[in-house]
């Protein structure tokens, strides 16, 4: 088992494009690190240099102490888990999971073993004399799981290995990956373009745009703290709401749209760096959940017409609309952005609230939603920095 340290890795392909900017992360022993970002943000060619799969063109990576830069493949002692499951169709699964090892010509008893071993861990025991085609898509995944596992390494690889499998099973493959990751103790980096498999996932996550690493940390930190607009917008199902706005002289209004809330005093101490924005246009950031119906008396009130409900059963998602601009961070939605210079897209002001699903709302009806104002983010409309100290 060894840690894996990218220290300000670079690529830059042939055609001088670079698609990773200095790259700086840590995995240590045993962490289960996710890679996360739209697509082309360098995460899976970051996972590809780890592996050998790409060269580096700058910078030094390392796996444990040793220098990995100019390291064959076969000798950095990782197992990377693919897309594709990649298995031999003419094989069963005790051998296809066997194979890496017989090519080592290691001892049949002590294939044996290590094949027994994780057949168990994965649940694939009985499967053992099944050929791929027999087995479904989490199995086939299983198996190629399987394959890693019996190499021992000391770095696991991870490139979207669950986009191939339906919602459901999905879910349950997450639950399945991190339960072998934790008994085997090994550093694991995983790429996704998922961000609620990331959140689910990651003791820690790394969020990637444009060949920039943007903010890592502990999912809840990077859904209550984000550094900037892009993780804002990126992190969190459904996203963030991002409106246009501004503070009053004295911090105790803010305005959105045509609409006026009232800030709570203590909103100084907990975004001490508004003060720095009285009478200044700011961008307003809040959480579907920190919204919901008003009651007589709230003092920071949206007036917002609905446009559609999603009763999804545990919940209610009501999408609203307000005369306000709303802004969208560059990058997080890859249509909209797509040739624009500036760092935001602005468009009508939709919004959408996470209510409890017995709430009478239906499309069509005006609806007043409070606003948690302790729990608002604000972030500089030029440089998309979230305001904090």
């Amino acid at each position: 088992m060894a840690p894996i340290t990218l220290d300000q890795v670079k690529k830059v392909y042939p055609n001088g494009f670079e698609a990773l900017h200095g790259l700086d992360l840590h995995v240590d022993e045993g962490e289960f690190m996710v890679l996360v970002g739209p697509s082309g943000c360098g995460k899976t060619t970051a996972l590809r240099m780890v592996a050998g799969l790409e060269d580096i063109s700058g910078g030094t990576l390392r796996i444990g102490e040793k220098v990995m830069n100019d390291v064959s493949p076969k000798d950095r002692d990782i197992a990377m888990v693919f897309q594709n499951y990649a298995l031999y169709p003419h094989m069963t699964v005790s051998e296809n999971i066997g194979f890496a090892l017989k090519l080592r010509k290691m001892p049949k008893d002590e294939i044996r073993r290590r094949v027994s071993d994780a057949a168990e861990v994965l649940g694939l025991t009985e499967w053992l004399d099944r050929k791929p085609g027999q087995l479904s898509g989490g199995q086939r995944q299983r198996v190629a799981m399987g394959r890693a596992i019996v190499r021992e390494p000391s770095v696991f690889l991870m490139d979207e290995p669950l986009s191939n499998l339906d919602a459901k099973l999905r879910v349950q493959m997450r639950a399945e990956v991190l339960r072998i990751q934790r008994r085997l103790g090994v550093a694991t980096l995983y790429v996704t373009h998922d961000q609620t498999e990331a959140m689910t996932m990651g003791d820690r996550v790394a969020v990637l745009r444009a060949g920039e690493l943007q903010q890592c940390d502990s999912p809840q930190v990077l859904y209550d703290h984000p550094t900037n607009l892009f993780v804002a917008a990126f992190i969190g199902s459904p996203a963030m709401n991002l409106f246009e706005g501004g503070l009053s002289a004295d911090r105790h209004t803010l305005t959105i749209g045509d609409q006026h809330l009232a800030m709570p005093e203590s909103i100084d101490g907990v975004r001490p760096g508004v003060r720095n924005y009285a009478n200044k246009a700011l961008v307003v950031g809040i959480r579907p959940e920190h919204l919901t119906p008003a009651a007589e008396g709230d003092p920071a009130v949206l007036d917002s017409k609905v446009d559609l409900v999603e009763a999804l059963g545990s919940e209610l998602l009501v999408h609203f609309a307000i005369d306000a601009k709303r802004v969208q961070a560059e990058g997080t939605n890859e249509e909209a952005a797509e040739g624009l210079n500036a760092g935001q897209l602005e468009v009508h002001g939709e919004g959408v609230a996470r209510l409890d699903p017995r709430a009478d709302v239906k499309a069509g009806q005006r609806l007043r939603l409070a606003v948690d104002a302790t729990r608002l983010h604000f972030f500089d409309p030029s440089s998309g920095s979230a305001i904090w100290d």
